[in-house]
């Protein structure tokens, strides 16, 4: 068992430095002298963080033997995005945290228009990057990065967060619950382990590999989010490096306010049943899917 927890702790931290080591580079592109916009955006995004997103892409991408030169450019676009998007949370107009990732957030930092702007330029240059990414016409490339734009979109990430906003204060049905974190919390990572699949070479199976982990990336982002409900009652802010007890406090309904601890503890070990047994499934198109079993159990039982 140790072994296993040491390979994975392996593999887990060579995803992240690949996507560490790159980020700045494709967020600066040519830009040798970053102006303040940029240099609060390059804050917020080389804070730390798991880089849970990315690596899922990673991941996969190496699961489906495409190449890391490929998949690195949607990889360190999707990072930008979610980085982004913590940004405008925080802003006081959104949540008003002061703390992100054990530090002052990007408003505290630098000030709430330039935080603004800052995500907004993080956004921007994601897709700048996306749209260098399918230069050569490729057609799985560009199915890919508009995958990824509408998953962060309206339709997804964004229209999950107007959700949350319109329903402060109001005790919603579970199924408005669901479909809420579905597309705030779980689009993006619906993008980072699908997306992939854009970019495999043809298979017969395509088809299937898509809808499983379509499928897997549904009960992950949805786990995910009752894990990040219960930690905000059951945490410390100095383990979670941010705020806590935000939910009660602004009166949203969470997994935990609309029902209690241990039935959403149980919701969350359904969640992690179903994930696991759609990995099963896929690797019976003989894919390896070891890393993603270990690292959603990783996901569903972390302490921050």
């Amino acid at each position: 068992m140790q072994q296993e927890e040491r390979s994975f702790d392996v593999n887990l931290r060579s995803y992240q430095k690949t996507i560490h080591e790159n980020l700045t580079a494709f967020f600066l592109g040519s830009d040798s002298s970053p102006d303040l916009t940029s240099r609060a955006a390059i804050y917020s995004l080389m804070a730390g963080g798991k880089r849970i997103r990315p690596v899922l892409m990673l991941a996969v991408s190496e699961m489906l033997q495409i190449s890391t030169e490929i998949i690195l450019p949607f990889a360190c676009a999707i990072e930008m995005i979610h980085t982004y998007s913590l940004i405008h949370d925080d802003l006081p107009c959104m949540d008003n945290d002061d703390t992100r990732r054990g530090m002052p957030t990007c408003h505290v930092q630098f000030s709430e228009p330039v935080a603004l702007l800052a995500g907004d330029a993080l956004l921007n240059r994601s897709y700048e990057i996306l749209l260098d990414a399918c230069s050569d016409g490729n057609i799985g490339k560009i199915r890919a990065a508009g995958f990824l734009a509408a998953m962060a979109g309206s339709q997804g990430m964004i229209g999950g967060q107007t959700m949350d906003i319109l329903s402060a204060g109001q005790k919603i049905p579970e199924e408005t619950l669901r479909t809420m974190h579905k597309k705030k919390t779980g689009c993006l990572l619906t993008a980072a382990i699908v997306l992939p699949v854009f970019l495999m070479n043809e298979s017969k199976m395509q088809h299937e590999i898509e809808s499983g982990l379509q499928r897997f990336s549904e009960h992950l982002g949805l786990g995910f989010q009752i894990k990040d409900d219960l930690l905000d009652v059951t945490s410390t802010k100095e383990i979670l490096g941010k705020s806590i007890g935000k939910d009660a406090e602004e009166d949203k309904s969470t997994f935990v306010t609309l029902f209690s601890i241990e039935k959403a503890q149980t919701m969350l070990e359904a969640e992690m049943n179903l994930a696991h047994n759609e990995l099963i499934l896929l690797r019976g198109y003989g894919l390896d899917t070891v890393f993603l079993e270990e690292i959603s159990t990783y996901l569903l039982h972390r302490e921050k």
